[in-house]
């Protein structure tokens, strides 16, 4: 079966340029002009491989809209394409969970090989289970019982460095400088982040190697 994207995009020639396109390369495509009908039409029925989003759309914009869908579970790879240029706007695209943005006018061509790309990464994912929690590696999101469980998002990046090492030690100035580069705030609020971790695992989770660093065990 060919994979199911989702486009929206309130540009109808636009919309209707990118389907014929998608369609031609063996996708399935399902066009909305609209927010509402397309976050109805991912509640009552799924099955969506890829969301294309653009975000100044009628009903609701395409950030609000991804992070009603990721604060419901859902992780499917979200592309914006969008005319916004500016810093922030490309920062909060990502904030609200996209896994990609492209700027217009784009290339189509870049656009497929984008949508390739997630679609692998997709494949690929994992999901790693934790005492009596999953978590997922890709999307870094922590769920218990099936429900999200809301994190901040550097305890997210710290559990997820953690697993892609477990049962072996991971340097203090290696963790501050994955989650922070260089602009690190210090050990304290590692502490502290490690704390949390230890008190949703239990204390025995995480060992403490003392001037070297820390090994999640769980």
């Amino acid at each position: 079966m060919p994979n199911r994207l989702l486009l929206l995009e309130d540009d109808r020639l636009f919309g209707e340029t990118l389907v014929d396109f998608l369609e031609g390369e063996g996708y399935e495509v399902v066009h909305f002009l609209s927010a509402r009908p397309a976050i109805d039409e991912v509640y009552e029925n799924d099955g969506f491989d890829l969301y294309l989003l653009d975000v100044n759309v009628p009903d609701l914009n395409g950030f609000d809209l991804l992070k009603q869908l990721r604060e419901s579970g859902d992780s499917t790879p979200a592309i914006y394409i969008t005319s916004a240029r500016d810093k922030e706007a490309l920062a909060k695209g990502f904030h609200s969970g996209a896994d990609d943005y492209m700027k217009k006018p784009i290339d189509l061509d870049e656009l497929l090989l984008r949508i390739e790309a997630q679609l692998r990464r997709r494949q690929q994912g994992e999901k790693t289970k934790v005492g009596e929690y999953l978590f997922d590696m890709q999307r870094l999101v922590l769920y218990k019982g099936g429900e999200p469980v809301q994190i901040p998002k550097k305890l997210a990046e710290l559990l997820s460095l953690l697993l892609r090492n477990r049962g072996e030690v991971v340097g203090t100035e290696e963790i501050l400088h994955e989650l922070y580069g260089d602009e690190s705030p210090g050990t304290g609020v590692l502490r502290v982040y490690i704390n949390k971790l230890k008190q949703l695992f239990g204390k025995e989770s995480i060992r403490n190697i003392r001037g070297v660093g820390y090994c999640f065990d769980a």
